[in-house]
């Protein structure tokens, strides 16, 4: 909560320095002067006076419309959010003795993923002595790649996978 207070901006009579810079509405400098001064300056004009530096010595102040800085900065922040595209990354799990339709179920389930444009992660878990055979996992490893190969970017070789604990697993990145 301390930085929160910190981190605020500071407005007409919260400003404690005892000189500031003062810059007008237009980016003309009036100069360096008494806190008081300057907000019976921008009180005049009909703006706010809002601590744009507090940091430089003296503090530098400017004189603008304080309420509607604000709202366009909220507004830039939103328009910009709703210009990004967060990338997720899912996971389907495969195991090694999946039966074809299943596969094929999920192999379905990863291309919908990469189609909207979400990484995906393939597993394959192994249980008791299934791990002893690493090879049936490539297997299914190779297939998936090859059943998504028209959605993913760059070359993915099942062979490179290691066999992390009792998993085994490739990342799949999209097309752009």
């Amino acid at each position: 909560m301390k930085k929160e207070k910190e981190d605020a901006i500071r407005v007409n009579d919260q400003i404690r320095a005892r000189q500031v810079r003062v810059i007008d509405e237009n980016g003309e400098q009036l100069g360096i002067m008494a806190p008081r001064d300057a907000w019976r300056e921008a009180e005049q004009r009909g703006f706010d006076l809002v601590e744009v530096a507090p940091k430089a010595a003296p503090p530098v102040c400017r004189i603008m419309d304080y309420g509607k800085s604000r709202y366009e900065q909220k507004r830039r922040a939103r328009e910009s959010r709703k210009h990004q595209h967060v990338v997720t990354v899912k996971e389907i799990k495969f195991r090694p003795k999946i039966d074809q339709h299943d596969f094929e179920t999920k192999k379905n389930h990863v291309r919908d993923f990469l189609a909207e444009g979400n990484k995906v992660k393939v597993t394959i878990m192994f249980r008791g002595r299934e791990v002893a055979h690493p090879e049936f996992g490539r297997k299914i490893l190779g297939m998936v790649v090859e059943g998504t190969a028209d959605l993913i970017t760059g070359e993915y070789r099942p062979e490179d996978s290691r066999l992390e604990g009792r998993n085994m697993s490739l990342v799949l990145h999209p097309v752009k």
